[in-house]
Order: C-alpha cells, then sequence, then structure tokens
C-alpha cells in the first residue's frame, strides 16, 4: 500500500464555482500509478469548500451560486460580522458543502462519472489563495 501527500495552493478566485479536477491530477501524478485507491481532497479554510457536481454545463455553477445565495442570504442578522459582510454567510455555506471530498481511483485515474467533476467553492468576494491537502492511498501497479 503506497502514501502519497501533496499541498496544493490556489490562486484566488471570483466568488463561485471553479472546476478544479484537472489541478488536482497536475499536483500529483503518483495516481498514474495507483491500480486501486482513493483520494481525499480537504480544504484548510473555513469560508470556501469542496463538492463534486456536473462539469459538463457552466450552466450548473450559476444554478449551484443561485441556491445556496437564496439558502444562505448575505442579509439575515448574523453577529460574526468582523471581517465583512459575506464572511459568515461563507462559514455557513462552507459549512453546508464540506471541507472534502473523496473519489475512489481505478487503474490509475480517478473514478469520477463521465459528467463529474471536482469543484472549489469560493464563498468570499474576495477569498484569497486557497489551500488544499491531496492525500492518495492504494496500490500500485506492478
Amino acid at each position: 500500500m503506497a502514501w502519497y501527500q501533496q499541498q496544493l495552493e490556489l490562486s484566488p478566485t471570483r466568488r463561485g464555482y471553479h472546476l478544479i479536477t484537472s489541478k488536482l491530477v497536475d499536483a500529483l501524478p503518483e495516481i498514474s500509478r495507483i491500480q486501486i485507491g482513493q483520494l481525499t481532497v480537504f480544504i484548510q479554510h473555513t469560508s470556501a469548500s469542496l463538492t463534486i457536481n456536473e462539469n459538463a454545463d457552466p450552466d450548473v455553477q450559476t444554478d449551484m451560486e443561485s441556491l445556496i445565495n437564496k439558502i444562505v442570504p448575505e442579509d439575515f442578522p448574523y453577529v460574526h460580522t468582523m471581517e465583512g459582510r459575506d464572511d459568515m454567510p461563507a462559514h455557513m455555506k462552507a459549512s453546508l458543502m464540506g471541507a472534502s471530498v473523496t473519489v475512489p481511483v481505478q487503474n490509475g485515474r480517478l473514478a469520477l462519472g463521465t459528467w463529474q467533476g471536482i469543484y472549489l467553492c469560493e464563498h468570499r468576494n474576495h477569498g484569497g489563495r486557497r489551500r488544499l491537502i491531496l492525500t492518495l492511498h492504494g496500490t500500485e501497479e506492478g
């Protein structure tokens, strides 16, 4: 059983949902050696999150952002407001979406479905760089 771990820092992005699947694979080329295993991606922030969803139609990203904003509005009377109007809603959205995703690895590739991709969900208007910890383990070929 092999274990690999890598930290990946993503450049700041605008608020919304951003496909990062290819960045994860590029940051951890050891995936190609794993026959059976899994990759866990963990975000080290409380105002951004990760999710898996459709990767083909950009309308999905728009709809996801619209719905999460309806569920967690910025105009709610939050108590925690020291870091700006979008901060506490970002924390709530991150808790709802989750801080990690786990994907099976099969024959050297992420075993995502045909239309699935891994998203960074940026919930702040100006979130800054985001750090991810990628942990891969599994049985290597050979």
